[in-house]
């Protein structure tokens, strides 16, 4: 049996915890608490402040992961990984306990409903306790959950993580926040006690003491160091957050919660609080290795990011009834990265030690079909591969619609625009259609082959052809067929046929699909046909007579760290092939550009050098 007071007695509810909040809901609902004339508007209020205390924390969340703003001041240099997002994903429980505190504290105390709407005196009240109580109280308590027992039972839970995020406030256990929420209580407590409370008061003390705590987990440096050193005394009295991000790689300094002032009383301030924090203020670029550069594929998916929630993004994506509620919001954020148009960090991992990074050219899929975009789309491509070039990244791989064969030709059109690049230009597709050569069973004598005349189709028809596979290749153009065929040794060239319809297809079981199939076109499969695909978006799986293949895909090697966002649809730790095909490139020490047509010789070689990296097929 664990200690007492060690785990929140709503744990196994997972999300419907929330449902705790319901009888006063109910209870603001019926009496419509939202009208001022309410007798039971102080519901109404509650509920507004306890929500904006969770935009609070959300905001410094979303704040922390915009690496395309403050990359340069990270303090910890690494992502939250799937781990610790797990183990954050319930942070609000504390919410929920004091919630329920302010509840039961306004049915105790009738009069706390009805406060006036401010008073300076009440404030100055706060402030003073705020500074003679809960500060030295904070550190005491905090000092204590630090001995033995107590921080083994206790308080070992928020030193586990390894990068200090504003939800890591809320990885504590319930006696550490009724131990907080104390503390949090006394200075309010005391102005009202003294008949200067205000509902300003309740709601100003509150955000902030929130704003605060929010601001110092948030794993970036937003005090510039030179504040520090034209005012000495400021030191004493804010915490940055390098200041508390110390505290959790040397547990025995910085204690306080917000006023470093108590730990130099106590004696247990970090020597190199101050070096550091000017260090972090002034930034530093850690040059990625490697850089992966996706896009948007839909608008809803673009809500599917660590900036807007991690716990969303640490899962794979799918469309659900919650996310067409954030159909606005979505759009809204369409429209500004369009107006911006401006290629931007996404995201990043480790391997091997090396630094990983994912770029997003904010372009959505249906915009790369849009013929006045084209020009637009490659500038913004052409501007993160000579950023890339000048940092003095390796490898640099293009995703999906940023290397289409129609836009840029698989990414040589700036190979041939700048023939001195240092960076590595890589489509990735070699190991894509190694990936979906080897989804294709032993033994399979046909195959039906729709975008056959792409760079993807072209190099599977040759690569199957030499197997003696059948290969029937939808395509409507003679030429490219013939030009495609040509290619193929001349003992092969009779497995490459060509056709124009899908009727061509009934008896074929075997599907590999790389231009979008609607409905009806499916129906022309005959039942128990997979349907293998290298198509953006995929297609819609609509026949329950047979089987889809998920897009081409490789799961990470086990020693990936920082890694807390799932790639699209896919699951954790794996990613689409072309981006694990830029990742061998870039561990291998390729020193050529993978551009344009695939090279079909290479198409094993390429596959073996992944599998020696580690990398496993998903």
């Amino acid at each position: 049996m664990g200690a007492p007071l060690a785990s929140w007695p709503w744990e196994n509810l997972g999300s419907y915890k929330y449902l705790l909040y319901g009888p006063l809901l109910a209870k603001a609902v019926a009496s419509r608490a939202w009208e001022s004339t309410s007798p039971d508007h102080w519901c109404f209020l509650l509920f507004l402040l306890f929500g904006l205390r969770a935009l609070t924390y959300n905001l410094w969340c979303g704040f922390s992961n915009m690496l395309f703003l403050n990359r340069r001041r990270l303090i910890v240099r690494d992502g939250a990984d799937f781990e610790q997002i797990d183990k954050e994903r319930h942070w609000d429980n504390f919410l929920i306990l004091q919630f329920w505190m302010a509840a039961m504290a306004l049915y105790a105390f009738p009069s706390l409903r009805h406060l006036p709407l401010w008073d300076a005196r009440g404030v100055a009240m706060a402030l003073l306790f705020h500074v003679a109580v809960t500060e030295p109280l904070f550190y005491l308590v905090h000092r204590a959950f630090h001995k033995g027992q107590l921080f083994a039972s206790y308080h070992s839970l928020p030193h586990s993580v390894k990068v200090l995020q504003p939800s890591t406030a809320g990885l504590a256990t319930p006696l550490e926040h009724l131990a907080m929420s104390g503390l949090m209580a006394v200075p309010i407590a005391a102005a009202c006690a003294t008949g200067l409370g205000s509902s300003g008061l309740l709601f100003g003390y509150t955000l902030a003491f929130d704003f605060l705590r929010g601001m110092g987990l948030c794993n970036v440096e937003v005090f510039p160091g030179r504040l520090f050193q034209a005012v000495p005394a400021a030191r004493y009295l804010i915490a940055p957050p390098t200041y508390h991000s110390i505290h959790h790689t040397d547990k025995d300094s910085n204690f306080c919660l917000f006023m470093p002032l108590f730990d130099l009383l106590g004696g247990t301030l970090n020597d190199k609080s101050w070096e550091l924090q000017k260090k972090n203020s002034a930034g530093a670029d850690e040059i990625p290795g490697f850089v992966f550069m996706v896009h948007v594929v839909d608008l809803m998916s673009s809500a599917h990011n660590n900036v807007r929630s991690r716990s969303h993004a640490s899962r794979p994506y799918s469309a659900t009834p919650a996310t067409v509620l954030l159909w606005p919001v979505a759009f809204v954020f369409m429209a500004m990265l369009w107006a911006w148009s401006k290629t931007f960090l996404y995201s990043f991992y480790r391997l091997r030690g090396q630094l990983l990074q994912t770029w997003i050219v904010p372009r959505y899929g249906f915009q790369y079909f849009l013929p006045f975009a084209k020009d637009g789309i490659n500038r913004q491509i052409e501007t993160a591969i000579l950023r890339a070039n000048k940092m003095g990244v390796k490898v640099i791989s293009l995703a999906a619609l940023n290397k289409n064969e129609s836009l840029n030709g698989g990414g040589a059109l700036f190979v041939r625009r700048h023939p001195d690049l240092r960076v590595r230009v890589v489509h990735g597709n070699t190991l894509t259609a190694a990936v979906i050569l080897r989804e294709i069973p032993e033994g399979v004598a046909e195959v039906f082959l729709t975008g056959a005349t792409s760079k993807l189709g072209r190099a599977i028809a040759l690569y199957l052809c030499r197997k003696r596979v059948r290969v029937m290749m939808l395509t409507a153009s003679e030429e490219r067929f013939r030009k495609v065929q040509e290619e193929a040794p001349p003992e092969a060239q009779q497995f490459l046929v060509r056709v124009t319809e899908y009727q061509s297809a009934q008896h074929c079981k075997t599907w590999i699909v790389g231009k979008w199939l609607s409905p009806l076109e499916q129906l022309r499969a005959p039942a128990g046909t997979h349907f293998h695909q290298f198509v953006v978006p995929p297609i819609t799986r609509f026949r329950r007579d047979c089987t889809y293949g998920k897009l081409a895909a490789m799961r990470l090697p086990a020693d990936v760290q920082g890694l807390g966002t799932c790639e699209y649809t896919m699951d954790r730790g794996v990613v689409h092939a072309c981006h694990a095909g830029g990742v061998v490139h870039f561990l291998e020490g390729y020193e050529n550009h993978e551009v344009g047509a695939i090279d079909v010789d290479r198409i094993d070689v390429v596959w073996e050098a992944a599998l020696r990296h580690g990398l496993r097929p998903a």
